[in-house]
């Protein structure tokens, strides 16, 4: 007979490293929250630890300052962009072209716009600084990997550009297609971005397909779509 007492029920404490991670990720949802909301020069680094339930010295034990925590969310969000289920050329879910936006999609795109705002604010303080500019480059890097991804399975037969320049087209367009946006000087909706990117991969292909429905909400594009999925993944929701 086994001496031990039973075990049922009762949980492993978890170790100082399993702690600090739990912490670590607590703060980073934290801080994406407050920058979607106030932006980054805005957002506080008090503000964000009691808004995740710590003291300041919390944030300071995982992080070196706010940009380092800001390049933290950062990688946050490019997760959604390292597997190959990210397909920026898909059309939203449950409908071919016009998606009809529901209260978790326009959730997600307060969410895109409000970070792409902040994103916005880093990478003027960045551009400006050696050592955050290296580190803003290399999760550019991530988006241009992704749409290499896409950009190699989509090729063309005849096709001379290399991958890696038809991918840093795409992810041009992407940002260029959010600053128009956020400016207020155009609005594109998710079935008009596909087309520009198809229309990048496979410019011959591309020009003859029928015009794409437009249905004017830039909730359907496919950032706000991926945010979405992310949202509902998330623990809890």
């Amino acid at each position: 007979m086994d001496p031990r007492p039973p075990t049922s029920g009762r949980r492993a404490p978890r170790s100082r490293a399993q702690r600090q991670q739990e912490t670590r990720e607590a703060l980073i949802l934290a801080a994406l929250d407050a920058f979607t909301r106030d932006g980054y020069h805005a957002a506080s680094l008090e503000g964000i630890a009691n808004e995740a339930g710590f003291s300041k010295g919390a944030v300071y034990s995982n992080f070196e300052g706010k940009a380092e925590l800001f390049l933290a969310v950062m990688d946050h969000n490019l997760e959604m962009l390292r597997g190959e289920g990210w397909d920026p050329l898909a059309a939203a879910e449950g409908d071919a072209e016009t998606p009809v936006p529901d209260a978790a999609t326009d959730d997600a795109a307060r969410m895109v716009r409000g970070f792409s705002l902040a994103t916005l604010e880093f990478i003027a303080t960045a551009a400006r600084d050696d050592t955050l500019i290296d580190a803003l480059r290399q999760r550019v890097q991530v988006m241009i990997d992704a749409y290499g991804r896409v950009a190699a399975d989509g090729r063309p037969t005849g096709e001379v550009l290399p991958v890696d320049d038809v991918a840093q087209l795409m992810a041009a367009f992407d940002q260029g297609v959010s600053v128009l946006t956020l400016s207020g000087i155009a609005s594109m909706d998710g079935a008009l971005m596909r087309t520009g990117l198809r229309r990048l991969m496979d410019p011959a292909g591309a020009v003859g397909e029928p015009a794409p429905r437009r249905d004017g909400h830039t909730s359907s594009r496919p950032d706000v779509q991926a945010v979405r999925r992310l949202m509902r993944d998330l623990p809890g929701s």
